[in-house]
């Protein structure tokens, strides 16, 4: 299997010059969120409209609750939060991020959370997906493939649910690949406009006949839909 490294996650994705970028499901999201404000170019807003760690900033500028005119002024990669409580910094609305979208390159957003779980289905009020995305990213650690849903996976009930099993079952690709492609999985909130991604995330050779597993199913049902996979080191 060919690995994309992090450093050419923009052409790998295929990413343009003016986007929104909304980052779901499971592992390595704040990863990406990293490597994607380094590789694009121009003024870029790295922010979440759900919860990170305070310690999550990766040494960026931070902006706390900015004005349309803080954002004018940034100039590369800046993190922005509404605020911050205790350990943790708190999201932003997602119509703060279509206004953002207005005044910057590019806004990459971690619109979902999944508990450090490789792999999640969301719940009905999740993601949080700004109207205006124009890439939707599913996330899915490759460890999660394999190994007992119960385990492995935030809102467990609701990914056996979707993948019509018991959540004391193991992850198989079809399974993985049957959440990622489901309405009311990976899918949900996405808007009518935006593309979508799967990101295969901590790639290793325990887990690489898994997920090349995972790639074929997923391209066996929708042989258009870009898939990427990044190594196990990349992602961690």
């Amino acid at each position: 299997m060919d690995l994309v490294p992090l450093t050419d996650i923009g052409s790998g994705l295929g990413l343009g010059s003016h986007e929104l970028i909304a980052l779901v499901g499971g592992g390595g999201k704040t990863m990406l969120l990293h490597a994607l404000g380094e590789v694009l170019e121009g003024r870029r807003i790295l922010t979440t409209t759900t919860k990170m760690g305070c310690d999550e900033h990766g040494g960026l500028p931070i902006l706390l609750d900015p004005t349309d005119g803080d954002l004018v002024a940034v100039d590369g990669p800046t993190m922005a939060w509404k605020g911050v409580s205790g350990m943790k910094a708190l999201g932003v609305s997602p119509e703060d991020c279509d206004r953002w979208f207005g005044l910057v390159d590019h806004v990459v957003v971690e619109a979902d959370g999944a508990r450090d779980r490789p792999f999640k289905a969301p719940a009905a009020f999740e993601p949080v997906v700004p109207r205006t995305t124009t890439v939707m990213l599913s996330a899915i650690g490759a460890d999660a493939l394999g190994r007992v849903i119960l385990d492995q996976c935030h809102r467990p009930m609701r990914v056996a649910a979707l993948a019509s099993c018991r959540p004391g079952e193991r992850l198989t690709p079809d399974r993985a690949a049957t959440v990622l492609l489901h309405a009311e999985g990976a899918l949900r909130a996405m808007p009518v406009q935006s593309r979508f991604a799967v990101v295969i995330t901590k790639v290793e050779a325990s887990n690489e006949a898994l997920a090349a597993d995972l790639i074929s199913e997923l391209h066996e049902r929708n042989p258009d839909l870009m898939v990427v996979p990044v190594g196990f080191e990349s992602a961690a």
